[in-house]
Order: C-alpha cells, then structure tokens, then sequence
C-alpha cells in the first residue's frame, strides 16, 4: 500500500470514528420507571416533521404500540428527565410527554405528519426489538435507520432503504389501512425554553398505563 494511500485510509477512518454516534445507555430502575404501557390494538405510528417553506423532510421518528410504548427517535434532540433513553429509544412516553414531544418539533418552520397503522402483537414485538438492538444512530441517519429496520420487517418491505424522510412517508402512505393526520403550531423556532417548561411541568398519568 502507498504512503499516500494509506493516508487517505486513515483520513476516512478517522471522519467516520468522529462521526460515531454517542452511546446512552439509561439504567434497568430508570427503564422500568419509565414503562408506559399503551391501552388498545398495537400499532406503529412514522412520524414526519416537514418544512413548512420548503416541503423537505426534517426528522423521522418511530412510534410503536405493543407491550410497551417505545419511540425510536434516531440523532433526536428532545429529552425530558422522565423519559428513559437506551440508544435513542426513548421508553415512558405517556400521552402527556408524546404531546411534549409533538409540541416540540411542531413549529412555525415545521409541521408533523403523522402515519399511524394497526399492526399484530408479533410484528409490533419485533420492532421493538430491532430498535433496541439497532444501536446510536449518528446525526442525518434518522430516515436511513428507520428505513433499514421497517425494510426487513414483514408488511413493510416496500418501504426499502434511503436518506430522505419525505421519500419514506409518501412509502408508508401507501400501505393498506395508514390513517394519517397533521399537527401545526406557530412556535418559535428557538424551543429550548419549551423544552425547559415542559422538563418543570407536573406530570399526569393513569396508575393502569404504568406497568409495575
């Protein structure tokens, strides 16, 4: 091998190592504090924020309804000191914290499109078991990811694999029984202060979502 390739070589090892994504690893008690138990069918639910201005995609994320709620939020940047985080699986989310969470990407430059279907207990356990061995996510792989996990998942292979997140949800939109919705809001852009708010905001939730 030439010097100069062998330069190169570890030029590019070096640009993917600072690119790996951080591991986050919560504690069991912090995991099983946090479980939040969903009522109803299972379901996984694509979640889309998409500029208002442009039409582009922004962020994908991953809701799925089985035993357990998860959300897989790959190179997210929305926590709350209740929500637990294995490798961007955020685990507890409540009907009051998924508001938080909406209430968040939901802005004057960026709306959510919401893509929710019936799937079974199997298929649901399954997701939820590739995003938890899925591993950190680095920044602009948030598509790419999810579309890697729904791609090799039965009733979802259509969805193949890409970068762009407006690509995958017009995929998703085209699968039987998708029932889709929007969420707008006229916040700032600049939300850390709602993302302070909501960390200080009581928190409500049924004892029968929560699983002892």
């Amino acid at each position: 091998m030439s010097f100069r390739r062998a330069c190169v070589l570890l030029a590019a090892l070096a640009a993917l190592s600072a690119c790996a994504a951080e591991s986050v690893w919560a504690p069991d008690e912090a995991v099983a504090r946090a479980t939040y138990v969903p009522p109803g069918p299972s379901t996984v639910t694509l979640l889309t924020a998409i500029n208002n201005r442009s039409g582009s995609g922004g962020h994908s994320a991953l809701l799925i309804d089985g035993a357990e709620r998860l959300l897989f939020d790959p190179a997210g940047s929305w926590h709350h000191p209740n929500v637990a985080e294995r490798n961007d699986v955020l685990f507890g989310m409540s009907p009051q914290l998924f508001d938080f969470y909406m209430d968040y990407h939901a802005r004057e430059t960026y709306h959510m499109v919401v893509q929710e279907i019936e799937v079974s207990p199997e298929i649901a356990a399954r997701l939820s078991q590739a995003v938890r061995e899925y591993g950190p996510v680095s920044q602009a792989q948030c598509a790419l990811s999810i579309s890697r996990i729904l791609s090799e998942t039965p009733g979802f292979e259509s969805i193949g694999t890409g970068w762009f997140p407006n690509r995958m949800m017009d995929r998703f939109e085209e699968l039987p029984g998708v029932r889709t919705s929007r969420v707008y809001d006229d916040d700032s852009d600049d939300n850390l202060e709602l993302l302070q708010a909501q960390g200080r905001a009581q928190l409500y939730l049924p004892d029968e979502f929560r699983r002892d």
